[in-house]
């Protein structure tokens, strides 16, 4: 069963284009990344799925409920931890969940105990009672993501949600959320600059640029895509043409002094490509990364300290009159 339904679904912002002509669909339980480079059009298709933005045109289903008509019954379904700070910041950590929780009508006996649960989980049992303007960046985070899983939605949508956290934490939060996804049925459609993260969580993977889906697959599907193995051969003057000629290599390109191959089963070829040269410096070896297939499709590589498009809520703000 489909979750999440969009069809075309677009948005503008005077004369920019942040969204354009969106259509893909997440199944019930499925944990589904949304990649793209800086102001791709993340952040802004999240926004309006989750009815914090009106389409310009095209429309969605989460949860079985149309975003335009149904917006209540879509908020009712969905969980969501932004990249920008939302925290109560003159309430207790513990009571910041305690306020999520009674707004979701998460019945008492329930809350706490997830309360107590995720407050250990992401390491926040002694800071609870404090006040979370104290807390430091990455425990205000852990907390924000901490409210976003507390009522279990059947939606929870994830907008860089590990930014800022160490490797440990960032791990057991991974583990929660795919118990989360394998045992309760939930869909996860989560945001990320981490590759690995992604191309280990993701069951499948939408790469989004310049407002539209360029490709949408699992990850070793769309790491097959690329033909081959990754060969880098640094050496000097190379003659092309002879790598071009061979039809077991399906790329060749040039990049900073070396040479870049895309070839069939490397390891049974790479002998027979290094005795066409006598002056290679160094070889390096290797299958390709989800990091590789971000880079064909959208011509540059993802950087972990990019903000995505916070430019769109502000520019939605402003058209709202500041609301």
């Amino acid at each position: 069963m489909a979750m999440i339904e969009t069809d075309r679904l677009s948005r503008k912002f005077g004369d920019l284009t942040a969204v354009d002509s969106v259509s893909f669909n997440v199944e019930r339980g499925e944990i589904f990344g949304l990649l793209g480079p800086n102001g791709a059009g993340k952040t802004t298709t999240i926004n309006m799925l989750v009815t914090l933005l009106p389409p310009t045109s095209g429309t969605a289903k989460v949860n079985g409920f149309d975003i335009r008509a149904q917006p209540a019954k879509v908020r009712q379904s969905v969980g969501i931890v932004f990249q920008d700070p939302s925290l109560d910041t003159i309430l207790t950590g513990r009571e910041n969940l305690e306020l999520h929780a009674r707004l979701y009508s998460v019945p008492k006996a329930v809350w706490k105990k997830r309360i107590a649960e995720l407050l250990a989980l992401m390491d926040l049992e002694d800071r609870a009672d404090n006040i979370v303007r104290h807390y430091s960046g990455g425990m205000r985070r852990r907390l924000e993501l901490a409210r976003g899983l507390l009522h279990r939605p059947a939606v929870l949508f994830l907008d860089e949600p590990t930014l800022g956290l160490d490797p440990q934490t960032r791990e057991l939060t991974w583990r929660y959320i795919k118990a989360m996804a394998q045992q309760e049925q939930t869909t996860i459609v989560l945001t990320t600059h981490y590759m690995e993260e992604a191309d280990n969580v993701c069951d499948r993977i939408g790469i989004i640029d310049h407002g539209k889906v360029i490709a949408l697959d699992t990850p070793d599907n769309l790491e097959r895509r690329l033909g081959g193995d990754l060969v880098c051969l640094k050496i000097k003057n190379p003659d092309l043409k002879v790598l071009e000629r061979l039809s077991y290599v399906k790329n060749v390109e040039v990049k900073d002094g070396q040479v870049g191959l895309t070839v069939e089963n490397a390891a049974v070829h790479l002998k027979e490509i290094l005795s066409l040269f006598d002056n290679v410096e160094a070889v390096e070896v290797r299958t390709p990364t989800l990091n590789d297939v971000f880079l064909k499709y959208t011509g540059r590589a993802i950087r972990e300290d990019d903000t995505d498009e916070g430019w769109a809520e502000a520019a939605w703000r402003y058209q709202a009159g500041g609301r």
